[in-house]
């Protein structure tokens, strides 16, 4: 199975990176992951709401060409549906046994995700009523990943 993130922005915290780096390589004895990071487009503080909508437009153009047909996206969205480490470790296993080799998930940057891009999803998730930087939802976005193979495979693991 290959897994994808997609994310707008780079990580710039060398703790951020390092987190991910050591689940992408606990990752590498389950799945083929890649993350591929598209530009941020700068956000003034004091943006409009129609350049705040210009901004996740073009943030989308960039997200939507990296999503193959045949990906299974699945978009981190807060409207998304809510799952535990259990039920997110199923979801996983079961788009495995439906054939489905290639999951996207897509994190949005500051301003979240365009409708676009929300309409590709295959599926909305969400892992919390609360908003995470972008740059800690990858960190926790690849535990969980890794979480839950090790939960499909009835692995030990600290809870």
């Amino acid at each position: 199975m290959k897994i994808t993130i997609l994310a707008v922005g780079k990580i710039k915290e060398k703790f951020y990176r390092d987190a991910i780096a050591e689940y992408a390589k606990r990752l590498s004895r389950y799945c083929k992951l890649e993350i591929i990071e598209v530009a941020d487009e700068k956000t003034d503080e004091n943006s409009s709401d129609t350049e705040m909508e210009l901004i996740l437009e073009k943030e989308a153009q960039r997200l939507l060409k990296s999503i193959k047909e045949d990906d299974h996206c699945i978009a981190l969205a807060i409207n998304g549906k809510k799952l535990d480490s259990v039920g997110f470790s199923q979801k996983i296993e079961k788009l495995g046994i439906m054939g489905k080799s290639s999951i996207v998930f897509v994190i949005g940057g500051s301003l979240g995700l365009h409708d676009s891009v929300l309409k590709r999803a295959d599926e909305k998730i969400s892992f919390s009523d609360m908003t995470f930087p972008h740059q800690l939802m990858r960190v926790i976005l690849t535990e969980q990943i890794y979480r839950g193979f090790r939960i499909a495979r009835n692995e030990p693991y600290h809870k």
